[in-house]
């Protein structure tokens, strides 16, 4: 493991649903240790708290280094918040409204904390790492449990008048479309997202649909992954290849607005199901983009999958945490 230097490191923070994730960073981006928690969400902001808290302290102890070494934290949360004051306004799936996250990360580990959405971190993430020379106008999307994304525009992260820009995933695709968790229906979430790629192969098995997943997995398809679309394709499995089309379909449908809106150099695409499905879904993606796009406006246009991976998040967040304290 390369050393850390002894000062000026960066802690960034994936907070997620189901999992806290952190990452000590050398000031040049290097991960050198990483530290992996439960949220365990359902004890309250409270206790979320002080579990983020705690996985810092242990990753910091993990390579060798104390809070001293440690110049900020960056924390990407699943949630629309106020990177001013650092409160999430909203977190959906954590059930939190109002949380003073900022302030309460400060007072347990003494150190500068700023907090950004999620997906505009990873977004930073992939902008300040992968995206070299700096184009002027980038997109990310992120295809996870969810959909999210981040805009930067003129080299600028942008959050929109009430910090809400950049979300993606509640572009409305399909007026008659699957109720998306937002509460509308057809939203680019709704169709595209893991969670509805899985609720649209279970609820076609339980109408009969045939597949090698039952195979794989049993009857229910408990423990349904990603990766196990990807393998059941490799097997020839026309019907989840079917699935996996017509989400490459939407996604590509849904570039194209954002080609005719915001006409950026570049579209990054992170996200789990990107990382496990890019061979099946990218060049269906761009193709339907291409198509749907107004005439002239793709042109010289960068589409391509994001080389981060599970580390966008931390990665993105370590970004924040060195721009904040430029």
């Amino acid at each position: 493991m390369p050393e850390p230097s002894k000062q000026d490191n960066f802690i960034g923070v994936d907070l997620g649903g189901t999992k806290i994730l952190a990452g000590v960073f050398t000031p040049n981006l290097k991960c050198v240790s990483r530290s992996k928690m439960s949220t365990k969400g359902e004890r309250g902001p409270e206790a979320v708290i002080e579990r983020i808290a705690h996985c810092v302290k242990d990753v910091v102890d993990e390579c060798d280094l104390n809070l001293k070494q440690i110049k900020a934290v960056g924390v990407g949360a699943p949630a629309a918040v106020d990177p001013e004051s650092g409160r999430v306004i909203f977190a959906p799936n954590l059930k939190w409204e109002d949380v003073p996250l900022k302030k309460e990360l400060e007072k347990l580990l003494d150190l500068p904390v700023f907090i950004e959405n999620d997906c505009n971190a990873c977004t930073l993430g992939v902008y300040e790492t992968e995206l070299d020379p700096k184009p002027r106008n980038m997109i990310g999307v992120f295809l996870g449990t969810g959909i999210g994304g981040g805009l930067i525009l003129e080299g600028k992260l942008y959050s929109g008048f009430n910090h809400t820009a950049g979300e993606i995933g509640h572009m409305v695709l399909d007026v008659n479309g699957p109720k998306c968790g937002c509460g509308n229906k057809g939203c680019f979430e709704a169709l595209a997202s893991r969670t509805a790629i899985f609720r649209r192969i279970q609820s076609a098995v339980k109408d009969g649909q045939k597949t090698v997943l039952t195979e794989m997995l049993g009857e229910d398809l408990a423990d349904m992954r990603s990766g196990d679309l990807r393998k059941a394709i490799k097997r020839g499995d026309k019907f989840v290849e079917s699935v996996i089309e017509e989400a490459a379909e939407f996604t590509g449908i849904a570039l194209a607005n954002l080609v005719n809106v915001f006409n950026p150099e570049v579209i990054v695409l992170g996200g789990g199901v990107m990382d496990q499905l890019e061979d099946e879904m990218l060049a269906i993606i761009v193709e339907t983009a291409k198509e749907y796009a107004l005439t002239g406006t793709m042109k010289g246009i960068d589409i391509h999958a994001s080389k981060l991976g599970d580390d966008a998040g931390i990665t993105g967040a370590a970004v924040l945490a060195r721009r904040e304290t430029k």
